[in-house]
């Protein structure tokens, strides 16, 4: 087997991952990953017992046990980009020998759940209510750089919305990559349910105007009025697509749960969503526990 050149694989002085600082030992095999390094701690505020930190830029990882249950918290920041670094790193720390740079031949699975916030795009979605992402639909372009991304594509669902929406092909063409049944059923049973818009920004690829007009006109619109096989968007954030592909074509099982702090067809934002966030972590803590 090839070794992996140490231009490819970085690693840091003592054999951890180059960006998270992590090694093998430091990961549960369950992993909630959050944008926000200060959400970290209110995950890990109630373990009963916190193992192992670190931090190295944005990314904050804990490690410790919920009720018996060893779970890793660990912030990713903000978008695809960053969800690129964390999945294949995450991936490298339990599935490659770090020191003979080699792929380990027994896979290890890891179910990572992200818990974010999020802008509702249907006006029956209320404001701090919880939506579960059953597809994450990409519109960020960080698939079509692996080789494997056409077999997690659900091309149907994909085609459709490049129909519907008479998407110029000059734009990223999007994608879709549904949610891991296993935790999606486990999880997110009773929850609303549907199809989460990965965008590459917060700002025109959402359909903000400040000083810069939008290339796509009406995008919410757009976005709202799509339906495919009883699925429709349900809200717009910056990482479910990147995580359900990578999750899939690494062989991981992934999840996003998000807290909508705003509906942007009602123009309503949360009074008060860090209290919103905290109910989804205790109901997410919860639920791992029970699988």
């Amino acid at each position: 087997m090839k070794k992996i050149a140490e231009s490819e694989l970085v690693l840091n002085p003592d054999g951890s991952v180059y960006h998270l600082k992590l090694k093998p030992e430091n990961i549960a095999d369950y992993v909630i990953v959050v944008g926000d390094q200060g959400r970290v701690e209110s995950i890990s505020k109630n373990f009963s017992k916190v193992e192992f930190k670190i931090q190295n830029r944005e990314f904050v990882t804990h490690t410790g046990f919920y009720k018996g249950k060893r779970i890793t918290a660990l912030s990713t920041g903000i978008g695809t980009d960053n969800i690129d670094i964390v999945l294949n790193e995450l991936d490298a720390a339990v599935n490659i020998d770090l020191n003979k740079r080699i792929p380990l031949k027994k896979h290890r699975k890891l179910n990572i759940i992200r818990l974010g916030t999020s802008g509702a795009l249907q006006k029956d979605i209320p404001v701090d209510s919880f939506v579960a992402s059953s597809f994450g639909m990409g519109f960020d372009g960080l698939l079509h750089f692996y080789k494997d991304a056409p077999k997690v594509n659900d091309f149907k669902m994909s085609k459709a919305f490049i129909k519907h929406a008479k998407w110029e092909k000059h734009l990223n063409q999007p994608y879709s990559v549904a949610a891991s049944p296993e935790l999606l059923n486990g999880i997110a049973h009773d929850l609303i349910k549907g199809v989460t818009a990965t965008a590459s920004g917060f700002y025109a690829p959402q359909g903000r105007i400040l000083r810069l007009d939008t290339q796509v006109n009406d995008i919410n619109s757009i976005m709202t009025t799509f339906k495919h096989n009883g699925h429709r968007i349900t809200n717009f954030e910056m990482e479910t697509s990147a995580l359900y592909g990578l999750g899939q074509m690494l062989g991981h099982n992934t999840l996003t749960i998000c807290t909508i702090v705003a509906n942007r067809l009602q123009k309503k934002f949360s009074k008060d969503y860090k209290k919103s966030v905290e109910k989804m972590i205790k109901l997410t803590l919860d639920r791992i526990v029970e699988l």
